[in-house]
């Protein structure tokens, strides 16, 4: 199924452990519905020491977090919103927030 968020977007975070943080999206993952999100879903990885790193231990890494458990989060009405897509007057296609009607823009 294809997701409206792209990386790049401004999304907050409604279900689990990290619910009402807010972070920019790293990188999509459309097979598995998932994405990468700065600063959230912080798992604790336990790595044997090996020839590269030497020292080995327990590493804090960021985790993909499902589309499902993230709405995007518009700057202009400041509010988690769902996004809808306008076809404009030049025949392109654009995402807007559904709660301003202001086009949504990936920075």
């Amino acid at each position: 199924m294809k997701h409206k968020i792209k990386k790049g977007d401004f999304v907050q975070i409604t279900t689990g452990k990290d619910s009402g943080k807010k972070g920019r999206v790293i990188k999509v993952f459309p097979k598995s519905g998932r994405a990468l999100v700065e600063g959230i879903n912080f798992v604790r990885k336990h790595s044997r020491p090996t020839s590269a790193d030497k020292q080995g231990g327990i590493m804090q890494m960021e985790k993909p977090i499902s589309y499902s458990n993230m709405m995007f989060f518009c700057m202009k009405c400041s509010k988690p919103t769902r996004l809808g897509v306008k076809v404009l007057q030049d025949g392109t296609k654009t995402r807007y927030c559904m709660k301003c009607n202001e086009i949504a823009e990936v920075k």
